[in-house]
């Protein structure tokens, strides 16, 4: 299977590794005092210092919901979903969109759950009831 690489804009190291690291459990790779990568669910995150972060646009429509556009996240299984979900609500971390099942009894029946990291990337999670409907 394939992985991505995405490089993105983080304010610091330090929040960025509680995040993603302590928060996530991502395993942290390579760093400088300047970028930190991460394995995310078996790709490459890249966080970059920057101190220039535009505004959040909630453009986009799904099922009737505003989210945040642009957004990255990736596709959970069942299980690994509510451990983030738990870690997550464990660590007091504010949802953009609760989780909750999208598009429930039709193609493409998933949960969903939104939320912000400390730099104000937003960060979308999905756990698909089948797999095989992924792009149905």
């Amino acid at each position: 299977m394939a992985s991505f690489h995405y490089a993105f804009k983080v304010k610091d190291i330090e929040s960025t590794r509680k995040f993603y690291v302590d928060i996530l459990g991502c395993k942290e790779g390579r760093s400088t005092e300047a970028w930190i990568d991460f394995d995310f669910f078996n790709n490459q995150l890249s966080a970059h210092i920057s101190d220039n972060f535009p505004e959040l646009d909630y453009c986009g429509k799904v099922d009737g919901i505003s989210v945040p556009i642009p957004h990255f996240g990736c596709l959970l299984d069942k299980d690994k979903f509510e451990r983030i979900q738990k870690k997550l609500e464990s660590e007091k971390i504010n949802f953009v969109v609760k989780p909750q099942t999208r598009y429930k009894g039709k193609v493409g029946e998933q949960l969903t759950m939104f939320v912000i990291d400390f730099s104000g990337n937003p960060l979308e999670f999905k756990s698909f009831s089948d797999h095989d409907e992924t792009f149905k």
